[in-house]
């Protein structure tokens, strides 16, 4: 048996003898590194990690307490997809507005799919798949709502599919592929296709306006996909990662993401939004609507988000692109007219936490070109699935079920105690 010493202050530790140390497997000292437990870095001539002998003492002493303590430790979740940082965002270390500038969804699902962006990821629906969603859909309701018909859509393409319990990398993301065009093609068509352009914009731009596209219109559409495909652990994410923490096939991390996105505090938002906006235009008066929102105790859709105290890029460059659409400039105005309307006397220079969200920026886009209010929803889901599948990828990594919160038991004492 291996003779432990208490360890120096300056000493590092191989992953062997951390192993031994703590009493666990390699892999779970490379978990306690992924949760935050433990920091590691690359030994001399890179070949395994060392660990601070401090760290590993200080772990040693807590995971001697009861199991329960040591289940009841916080989770963190290290990702190398998402930072918030500066009021920026950025994917993998690329400023998300301006790779919405450069490339166009594909490319920028392969970015964040760590598969680059030349030439991007091919983005389509098994034909055989696409028949069954068809057949599918047309059993739904004439009034279901779209964000509902993407829901089903999952449900249905995850019982097509045997081998969607292979969790490897590549049988993941082939099947995210798959999935993200078959969600497009689940919606029912309200305009002809868009002659030149096969990009999944293009297809989606046919699912939510039957007007014909101007030009920009469809590469606009395309920016709000870029950056809406992923925005760090926003709740749907997290139940994204609960279930792939389960070992959920990617089918079911999707359905937990859309599950969480239809709440009314986080996809919802863009139809309250949209529906703000309506109102304003057909009264021509922010004030008074804006009054009214707040005499009846209802807070402003689409104003401010707490993780960019300076305003919401993403929203600055959908309205920035929007500039060039015709006929944009009335809905454009009655943004601008909102948040004057919101910021009150002080001024929108003095509360910039009253400037547009990303969501808002949807609502605004969404009305311009003559779609529904769910089309803000519809575009989130669509682009966020990307996300969602490249944080299931990172999960599955991870040591099984460690996404587990700790309860609190409230409730009256157990019986005879």
């Amino acid at each position: 048996m291996a003779e432990h010493r208490t360890p120096h202050h300056a000493e590092r530790l191989t992953t062997q003898q951390v192993a031994e140390l703590l009493g666990v497997k390699v892999e779970t000292v490379y978990a306690y590194a992924s949760r935050g437990q433990l920091s590691s870095e690359r030994a001399p001539g890179g070949k395994g990690s060392t660990f601070d002998a401090r760290e590993v003492a200080a772990l040693a002493g807590r995971t001697r307490r009861p199991a329960r303590q040591v289940a009841d430790e916080p989770v963190t979740v290290r990702t190398g997809l998402t930072l918030i940082e500066g009021g920026r965002l950025y994917y993998r270390g690329v400023d998300v507005v301006e790779l919405s500038r450069r490339h166009g969804f594909e490319a920028a699902v392969g970015w964040l799919w760590g598969r680059g962006t030349d030439p991007g990821v091919t983005l389509r629906a098994p034909a055989a798949l696409t028949a069954v969603l068809a057949r599918a859909a047309d059993a739904l309701p004439a009034q279901t709502r779209l964000p509902d018909r993407l829901r089903v859509s999952v449900a249905v393409a995850s019982s097509a599919d045997p081998l969607r319990f292979d969790l490897r990398e590549e049988n993941v993301l082939s099947i995210g592929a798959g999935l993200i065009a078959a969600m497009v093609e689940s919606l029912p068509p309200a305009g002809s296709a868009v002659r030149g352009d096969s990009s999944l914009a293009a297809r989606l731009w046919t699912r939510l306006t039957p007007v014909p596209p101007a030009p920009g219109a469809v590469a606009c559409l395309d920016r709000a996909l870029v950056l809406m495909a992923d925005h760090d652990l926003a709740v749907s994410t997290v139940a994204a990662r609960v279930a792939a923490s389960a070992r959920a096939h990617p089918y079911a991390v999707v359905s937990a993401g859309l599950g969480a996105l239809d709440g009314p505090l986080h996809g919802a938002v863009g139809s309250l939004a949209y529906r703000l906006l309506s109102e304003v235009l057909a009264s021509g008066d922010a004030v008074q609507v804006v009054s009214e929102y707040l005499r009846t105790g209802r807070s402003i859709p689409g104003l401010g988000i707490r993780v960019y105290p300076e305003g919401d890029p993403r929203a600055a460059a959908l309205l920035s692109s929007m500039r060039q659409l015709p006929d944009s400039d009335r809905v454009l105005h009655a943004v601008e007219a909102v948040v004057r309307a919101a910021a009150g006397p002080a001024g929108a220079a003095e509360q910039p936490g009253l400037r547009p969200s990303v969501d808002l920026a949807l609502a605004a886009f969404a009305l311009a070109v003559g779609m529904p209010a769910e089309a803000g929803e519809v575009v989130v889901a669509v682009a966020r699935t990307a996300g969602w599948l490249a944080h299931a990828v990172e999960e599955y990594r991870e040591e099984p079920l460690r996404m587990r919160a700790h309860g609190i038991y409230t409730g009256p004492p157990p019986e005879g105690s």
